[in-house]
């Protein structure tokens, strides 16, 4: 601003205690000035170090000729800050004691001469009338009317290419196609024709006409009625039943009478058909009731303030649990490593749908976590795959009962839609159940698990981990690529996928090991055993954990490179199995091995038969757009490119193997495997950016997509292909993720995440649960 004299400064509610400028109390805007001994600030900078606040100007301290210095409270944050420091002797008596100009010494004399000043009578404005000369026709002549409609362009760009190195290099033009077009002038006859100009006076008359109508109405009159019952006395009662009609009319309807009692106990009689057909429904024109209601809403003010969730997975064994990670926003997520430990913690929390405000179980994580996964064969296994490229695992099985007792709704007791905007949480949780908050107010701190197993930094991606799966139980690959069959029927492998253009395949030993004799027990009890100081981890984790295979896409002969940000495979539809005997895996002293991945398998591939019949074939979705379908063993894969910004979904149908939705941009395309000329059906571009998507688990043809403004879109292929079903408002900021969920046949969830850090849990309604005929 000029004054290189004055530097502005930040002086926390610490500092002011210290030095006694306390705002509103030691220092105001009217008195503003504070001074302070050079040799006290010389103190503060020795005591505190770096987190002085006068560390930034240390130097101007130690050089400053005097022995105090002046420090001005800036109430209106004129230089940017709450106080500046000026740093000479000069501007500080100039702040001080400012000389007066030369104006104020001309007034002061005249006042000085004059003794008092002349006082002018006030005169009232007089009202005058409006005189137009034309001026308001040429203003309007000379102004300028916008005719023509403006016409608005978007131009987006891959997050992957900003900052990247350019490379330009020359090519002939006339060797690629449609890269060289010749616009040559010519004569538009739409410009030379004269226009005659005509006046026309065209006048409309309303045609009117005349009408009358009457009602009859009849005479009103009051009327009343009264009844009674009709009671028999006891000779007639008597009398009818020992009757022999009675006794014909009981035998003659006896069985249609348990044939009817029978019919009630097998259906509900009382069942309405007409809903439950959405076929008809449909044809006869009425709008069916689709909806998502608002069942529970989660947030968290510690892990996810400023910060947005980067997945979502329901636990596929306890009911109501969600897994959420949070991470920082994406123009947060380029800050640099030393101001990373100034962030929040990098967790994984769990939430119960029965206490929406404490989480269940904090897990703790090296970096931010893009993407995690449940282990299929042990749901207490959990891998994940963090923003700096490494792969972590974790293992929960210590806090399965803790998360099974976080649903202290009795089994007999169906919970219905809670809405969270009319009524209290608490109240609701307290009127189904009142030990829930006294054990809410006992225990609030949730545990915290830290990560049992960390990838090698040197063998892991180079940048974000996007997407991650375990592979099926029943078969693995081996380093050539080639499924072998799994015996142990247990998920031992991982694949991962990266912007780095690399996708790797981990190996991870079987959980259950081969029977050892007592002595060999003992001694890898004495290797493993750790000291009660040392943390429940190991650097040398990070050595022995390499990946068994690495994919690289990149196009030989024009050196393009591709990021892949998902991954479909064909062979992961896997279920969860549920059972109390799964051993957990102690991740910990199965990696604790210096030796390859292939050597910790404990089934040896000689020994193994191989599966012909698995197919090794997956899509890959991009950066850079293009979708790719790379079958192992070939060298030229299939590439599509349709999307015109990175792709975000890229999932399998839960109903058909080789059908897949792929979410990008403003489109997003539907593709069958074995068609090659591109996908059987493509949107056409929406007004927003698509950001999350997911098939729904029960109707085929139904599947979610949530957009950057807060919008979820809901398709059914079966009524329109060309626009959304229904379209609903979630939240105001952009959707991250989106999860269903089936709790019961009678009610299924959809968890959806925004940028906000805010999980809303919305229960979807019966017309999206049940398919229709034939669909």
């Amino acid at each position: 601003l000029g004054h290189p004299e004055i530097f502005p400064l930040v002086f926390t509610t610490k500092t002011q205690e210290i030095f006694n400028c306390r705002v509103d109390e030691d220092v105001t805007e009217e008195n503003c000035f504070k001074l302070i001994k050079k040799e006290d600030i010389i103190q503060d900078l020795k005591t505190r170090a770096a987190i002085s606040d006068f560390h930034p100007v240390k130097r101007v301290v130690v050089e400053y000729p005097g022995e105090e210095l002046l420090v001005v409270f800036d109430a209106k944050f004129h230089y940017g800050q709450n106080f500046y420091l000026v740093a000479s002797e000069e501007a500080k008596e100039n702040i001080l004691k400012p000389p007066e100009t030369a104006e104020e010494k001309e007034e002061k004399e005249e006042e000085n001469r004059e003794g008092t000043p002349e006082v002018h009578p006030y005169k009232p404005p007089v009202h005058k009338p409006w005189v137009s000369l034309g001026s308001e026709k040429e203003v309007e002549e000379e102004s300028v009317k916008e005719t023509v409609p403006k016409i608005t362009y978007m131009i987006s760009r891959a997050q992957g290419k900003f900052g990247a190195p350019i490379t330009f290099t020359d090519r002939n033009a006339s060797q690629v196609e449609d890269s060289y077009i010749e616009c040559s002038s010519y004569q538009d006859k739409t410009f030379s024709i004269k226009m005659l100009e005509k006046d026309v006076g065209v006048q409309i008359i309303p045609k009117v006409k005349e009408a009358s109508t009457q009602t009859k109405w009849p005479y009103p009159k009051n009327a009343a009625t009264q009844y009674f019952p009709r009671q028999l006395s006891s000779e007639e009662k008597e009398e009818s039943l020992s009757s022999m009609k009675l006794k014909e009319f009981l035998t003659s309807v006896h069985l249609r009478m348990e044939i009817a009692l029978q019919q009630n106990e097998i259906m509900n009689a009382f069942f309405d058909d007409w809903k439950a057909l959405a076929e008809d429904e449909s044809c006869s024109g009425s709008k069916p009731n689709v909806h998502l209601k608002a069942y529970q809403s989660f947030t968290d003010l510690h892990y996810l303030k400023k910060r947005t969730i980067g997945c979502v997975c329901w636990h596929p064994a306890i009911y109501g649990i969600v897994a959420v990670s949070a991470r920082e926003r994406l123009y947060e997520e380029h800050v640099n490593l030393p101001d990373r430990s100034l962030l929040q913690q990098s967790v994984i929390f769990f939430l119960s749908l029965f206490d929406p405000i404490h989480p269940q179980l904090i897990l703790e994580c090296p970096e931010d976590i893009y993407c995690f996964q449940f282990s299929p064969s042990d749901p207490n296994i959990i891998a994940g795959g963090c923003i700096n490229g490494q792969v972590a695992l974790w293992d929960i099985s210590q806090h399965e009962e803790k998360l099974q007792n976080a649903k202290t709704v009795p089994d007999g007791i169906k919970v219905t839609a809670v809405n969270t905007v009319n009524a209290s949480v608490l109240n609701v949780l307290q009127y189904i159940c009142p030990s829930l908050i006294q054990v809410q107010q006992t225990n609030t701190e949730p545990p915290l698990e830290r990560y049992s197993a960390l990838s090698s930094i040197q063998y892991s991606h180079k940048k974000t981990v996007t997407d991650i799966h375990w592979l099926p139980d029943y078969f693995e690959d081996n380093r050539t690529g080639a499924p072998l069959e799994n015996k142990a029927e247990i998920c031992v492998q991982l694949v991962t996928c990266s912007p780095d253009c690399s996708i790797l395949f981990w190996d991870i030993p079987a959980t259950k090991l081969p029977q050892q004799y007592s002595s060999e027990k003992t001694e890898e009890e004495d290797i493993f055993r750790m000291p009660s100081d040392v943390p429940h981890t190991s650097k040398h984790l990070d050595l022995c954990w390499k990946p068994l295979i690495k994919i690289n896409l990149c196009e030989s002969g024009i050196n393009t490179e591709y990021g892949p940000v998902r991954i479909s495979l064909k062979e992961l539809h896997y279920h969860y199995k549920i059972s109390e005997k799964v051993q957990s895996l102690d991740v910990l002293q199965l990696l604790s091995k210096d030796s390859p991945s292939t050597e910790m398998s404990i089934s040896s591939s000689k020994t193994l038969k191989v599966l012909g019949s698995i197919s090794t074939g997956f899509f890959v979705g991009t950066e850079v757009t293009p979708v790719f379908f790379i079958p192992l063993g070939q060298k030229h894969p299939q590439k599509y490119t349709i999307h015109t910004e990175s792709i975000h979904t890229l999932q399998r149908s839960p109903f058909f193997k080789d059908i897949i939705l792929s979410i990008g941009g403003q489109h997003f395309a539907i593709w069958k495997e074995g068609v090659t000329n591109g996908p059987i059906l493509q949107s056409s571009c929406s007004t927003g950016r698509n950001t999350a998507g997911h098939w729904s688990l029960t109707r085929p043809g139904v599947f979610f997509i949530g957009r950057d403004d807060g919008n979820i879109d809901i398709w059914d292929l079966l009524k329109k292909t060309y626009e959304p079903a229904h379209l609903q408002n979630i939240s105001n900021s952009m959707i991250s993720f989106i999860s269903p969920w089936i709790a019961s046949p009678m009610q299924h969830f959809l968890a959806v995440s925004d940028d906000l850090g805010v999980l809303h849990v919305l229960e979807i309604c019966q017309t999206l649960n049940y398919p229709l005929r034939n669909e």
